[in-house]
Order: C-alpha cells, then structure tokens, then sequence
C-alpha cells in the first residue's frame, strides 16, 4: 500500500491558486476565441475592463469553489468532483452576467462569458482529475477498525462498507477485549471508529492508548458530544470549566438571517418564475385539481403553518392513504410529479413561505403535526430543532441521506444549530445544487428500511473478539 499523504492546508492552498489561474487564463483565452480569430485584435476597450474586473472575478471563483466544499476531497467521488465543477463554473457565469446587467460593474460580453463557461469547465475538469489521481494515488485510505459492543455495530459497519468515496476502509471490527485487539494490531489501522455503547472506563482506556499511539479517533455522536460542539472555557477558582452553549441561533444573527432569507428568496422568485409558470400549467392540465398542495407543518416555536409545494399526487392521495412519508416508485405520484420531484421543482412555492416569514432558506425540513408528536415521543431532544425557522433546505439535506432516520437527521440539525453561521447558510445553499445529480439523496424511505442489515464482512476484514 502507498504512504499515505495527508491533502494539508497548503496542497489545498497551491491548488485552490493554481484553479484560480487556469480559470483567469480561460478568460483571456475567452476574449482571444471571440475577438482576436475573427478581428485580428481585442478592442482595447474590453480588454481593459476585463482586466480591471479580473481581481473581482478570482475572488468570486475562490469564494464559491471554496464554499461548494471542492477542496475537501475525503468524502468524494470523481464524479462528484466534476459535478461540483460544473456548478460552480455555471454559479460564476450567471453572476457575472448578473452584476454585468444590473450596474455595469463587469464589461465582459455575453459571448465571451458563455465561451469561458465551456473553456474553462474543460480545463478544470482536466486539472481536477490529475488533482484528485494524486490524492487518491498518494494519500491512499484510511484503515478503520470499528470498536462496539457483540452485535451492535452493523450501523457504522454498514456505512463504511458502502461509502462511495473508499476515503476509509474497514479492515477491523473489535467486540471485545479491545486494548489486546488494538496493542496486537497497531500498524494495520490509521482510525478507530470508538461507540459509545462500551463502557466510559472501557473507552477512557482506550481513547488514552489510541493517543499515545498518534491514531485518529472517530466518535458517535451522541446528545452528550453534540453539547460540546462550540463550548465556552472558563474557570472558577481552580476549576476549569465547560459551559455547553445552547441550541439556538443568537437574537443578533437571527435578525440578519431573516434579512437574509427574505432578499434571497425574493431574487429566487424572480429568477425561477418562468420555470414556476410552466409547472404550474403542466400541473393544471396533466391531473384534475388543485396546481399547489398546502399541508400543516411545525416551524419555530412549535408554530404551525401552511408549507406550499407543486401537487406532485393525486389530489385525493392523502384521503386513500391518511399520513405517510414518500416512498420510493410511490403509486399516489403523477407523471409530472415524479419528474419535478426529481428535481426539486416542486419545493420552489417554499420561496413564498421564506419571504412571508414562515420558513427559512437554511434550517430543519419542517415535518407534520403527526409525524412530530411521533418523534418527540421517541427522543426528547426533538424539540430542540425549533429553536429555528424550518428551512427549505438543510444540514441534513446536505450532509445526510433522503432516507436517513429521524435520529441520524435530528444530530445533523442540532449540529447546524450549534454550529450556525451566515457563511455556513450561504455554503449549504451552494451545496445543495449537487444533491439534484446524486441518486442516493433522492431514494424512498423504503429503500433505507428495507435495506438488510444484517453484516456479511468481505474478505481481508478481520473480526475480533
């Protein structure tokens, strides 16, 4: 196996510059194909405002590849890579035409934009791919023994055995006498994936070997390590202290997210009104009633509303079925509403719901009356999740899978909570473009129910007890 070498901060830093002059390279290269093959020269007049526009430009390509999440490699796919790649370079292209548009601040021509926008996806996409070989071929990946109770460790077992990325690769599953198992084993794993079913006096031993080894450690999250996330360190007399911050987005910030929200989801609807029109009349004429579907939901507070979305079901499925969640080849679907549920297209009425107040662009999915007296019966911790506006997308959306459990999409909420910022909005706003392209963000619950989970471990996967 090669030596592993880690992606640091300064390979993320020379590649993130060298994207930055392939993509101002694709510019000029742009201008070139435009002016200089058809009239011999570059009207010094665009070529000087592209060059004093050209700073602006980087910055804007360095910002939205670094929120798109593009320099962090470990959870990736090449087709992620390149999928991400697109998007970002058509995010860029549609601001610039905008700002070009609105005030004059960009003097690129549409023509040269739209000739960069497909220069310079073929260039990164070139580049990109020798980036992420070098990363896959140099820093290999990381050996994982899983540590948990006989019995108990399908979960994480199963998770990494179908990680699409292959960033980390299961080579041990300990149930027992885990100090023996990780002493005997020390040069055959790089992480240890430590539950929180063993005992704490089993785990602090444990956690003190792995440190003393220099291993990686990766814990389950739990409420107890969700506290933690963000604490403020003080001391009182000789005793220092945590204290947990809360789950809720400070009264300062929350005032500038609504702002936010509002002036975002008011160029959405804009921006999306002619895709919105043309649903709504493929909604009218392929299925007799209603074009929008109205449904109680929980937003902040416990507060009820009416969430809207493109009726993408018979208008009488609820009255055949009563409450269910969506299910994969669901037969209450519409031919029109299996495809612009694909696509996202039938949550864009949600704008409506961000501008009046109702919900915002970033947040916890809102769920049904019904459904939330049910999770909330199961875990307490639920209602901490309406500490904050619903959102028409969220942490869990990004992050997580369409067919995760309630448990596993409640820590991704509490984590965005805690970990709340405007940036952080803005970065799962961008991301969650790439879900609309990945199938497994899309499946039905009952693909995720009906999965077996039952562990078979393939060959060169050690079991130890």
């Amino acid at each position: 196996m090669p030596k592993r070498v880690d992606f640091n901060k300064t390979q993320k830093l020379i590649t993130a510059l060298i994207d930055v002059a392939v993509f101002v390279g694709c510019l000029f290269l742009s201008f070139y194909l435009r002016f200089f093959t058809s009239l011999g020269f570059i009207p010094a007049r665009n070529l000087n405002d592209a060059k004093a526009a050209m700073l602006t430009s980087a910055i804007g390509f360095l910002v939205i590849n670094v929120l798109s999440g593009i320099y962090v490699l470990y959870n990736k796919t090449l087709l992620d890579v390149w999928i991400v790649t697109v998007v970002d370079q058509v995010l860029i292209t549609v601001l610039i035409m905008a700002l070009t548009f609105a005030g004059r601040w960009f003097a690129f021509p549409r023509s040269v934009l739209i000739i960069n926008l497909v220069v310079s996806i073929i260039a990164l996409l070139a580049w990109r791919s020798v980036v992420f070989w070098a990363y896959s071929r140099f820093r290999g990946a990381k050996r994982v023994m899983v540590l948990g109770l006989p019995g108990q460790l399908s979960g994480p077992v199963l998770n990494y055995m179908s990680n699409k990325s292959r960033r980390h690769r299961l080579t041990h599953v300990v149930e027992g006498h885990y100090l023996e198992q990780i002493r005997g084993h020390l040069d055959e794993f790089d992480t240890a994936h430590v539950s929180d079913a063993i005992p704490a006096a089993d785990r602090n031993a444990i956690y003190d070997l792995l440190l003393s080894e220099d291993k990686e450690i990766f814990l389950t999250t739990s409420f107890e390590h969700l506290l933690l996330v963000n604490p403020t360190i003080m001391s009182i007399e000789d005793e220092s202290i945590i204290a947990a911050s809360p789950f809720k987005i400070p009264a300062e910030f929350d005032v500038i997210k609504r702002f936010f929200d509002a002036l975002v989801a008011l160029i959405g609807l804009i921006i999306a009104s002619p895709v919105m029109l043309v649903t709504a009349v493929l909604v009218k004429v392929t299925s007799p009633g209603p074009v929008f579907y109205r449904q109680t939901r929980i937003t902040k507070g416990g507060k009820e509303f009416k969430i809207l979305k493109f009726r993408s079901m018979s208008a009488t499925a609820e009255k055949e079925s009563g409450p269910m969640l969506a299910t994969t080849n669901d037969p209450r679907v519409t031919t029109v509403g299996k495809y612009i549920r694909s696509l996202r297209i039938d949550e864009l009425p949600q704008l409506i719901n961000v501008l009046v107040g109702d919900m915002s662009m970033v947040g916890p999915r809102p769920e049904r009356p019904f459904f939330v007296e049910q999770f909330q019966s199961q875990n307490a911790h639920y209602k901490l999740r309406h500490n904050v506006r619903a959102g028409l997308t969220g942490y869990a959306q990004v992050y997580g899978k369409y067919a995760s459990d309630f448990a596993s999409k409640l820590n991704f909420d509490l984590i965005y909570i805690k970990q709340y910022s405007l940036v952080l909005d803005v970065k799962i706003m961008i991301q969650t473009i790439k879900i609309l392209f990945d199938k497994v963000s899309s499946r039905g619950v009952d693909e995720e129910e009906e999965r077996d989970t039952s562990v078979s471990l393939p060959s060169g996967v050690q079991q130890l007890s």
